[in-house]
């Protein structure tokens, strides 16, 4: 497709562009920011209805903590016609969906769900779902169900809190699960089941004007990605100094002769 448009984009940006699944969450965001058709499709073949009406949609989310305490963005953050809240990423890596990350998301999606002067028993329900590349659970089964339970009686806590393990690597393509992780597996529109997928896919990936987006955001990407990587060596660089020379980090930055703007960002991360 890298056809479509050339002007002042690379050839990498552009088999970047052509290469993207759902299984990318910039993508995967995108797609489904204020989609509330594709993100019904979602949620019903997940829960296995037809009848789920989503009210509010939005990609890269952030659910900020109080500082100096870990803050998450996101993929889709969507709410539904009851009020329940859920919190749905896409992860390539395994150890993007390990149990306490998903532990620590619901947490923090749960502490934004009452305000004050609210009484605990009015909290929503709440779902993180996580539709991972792999088969991170590895049981070969399309859908993991992790709720809290009483052990010793063998019965649901029932507190409202729910994780979802959505199986990537799950291959039935005559199941509703099957035909969606294929879906999110699939490079190009022409190959996919969901109209309602297949749509947004083409005009991100085939129109020039939705390439246009795709390429910015993929360089965007790649410039904050380097942004960060030259961050990290000066910030390893004044730790060694100040762990070899016995140096304060202020010492170690003025002999780096780091400039001001970047001592400060350096610093924070102390």
């Amino acid at each position: 497709m890298s056809e479509i448009i050339k002007g002042h984009w690379s050839e990498e940006t552009l088999k970047a562009v052509d290469k993207l699944c759902l299984f990318d969450d910039d993508f995967m965001s995108l797609v489904f920011d204020k989609n509330i058709k594709a993100t019904e499709y979602l949620l019903n073949t997940i829960f296995e209805r037809e009848d789920m009406h989503v009210l509010e949609v939005k990609g890269q989310h952030e659910y900020k903590n109080v500082l100096p305490y870990r803050c998450i963005i996101i993929d889709i953050r969507a709410v539904d016609s009851l009020g329940k809240v859920y919190d749905i990423e896409v992860q390539r890596a395994d150890a993007g969906a390990i149990p306490q990350r998903a532990r620590f998301h619901s947490a923090l999606v749960d502490s934004k769900l009452l305000k004050g002067g609210q009484e605990f028993k009015e909290i929503q329900d709440s779902y993180v779902i996580f539709i991972t590349q792999n088969d991170v659970i590895g049981d070969g089964l399309p859908l993991y169900h992790v709720e809290r339970i009483i052990k010793e009686c063998n019965r649901d806590f029932a507190d409202g809190s729910h994780i979802i393990y959505v199986n990537g690597a799950y291959k039935n393509d005559n199941s509703p699960i099957g035909r969606l992780v294929h879906d999110f597996r699939c490079t190009r529109s022409v190959d996919m089941f969901s109209d309602v997928l297949k749509n947004q896919v083409k005009y991100y990936k085939e129109t020039e004007g939705g390439r246009e987006v795709m390429c910015q955001i993929i360089d965007d990407v790649a410039e904050s990605r380097a942004e960060a990587e030259r961050i990290d060596t000066l910030f390893n660089t004044m730790k060694n100094l100040m762990d070899s020379m016995k140096w304060t980090s202020k010492q170690a930055l003025e002999a780096m002769r780091v400039s001001d703007q970047d001592q400060a960002i350096i610093l924070k991360r102390l």
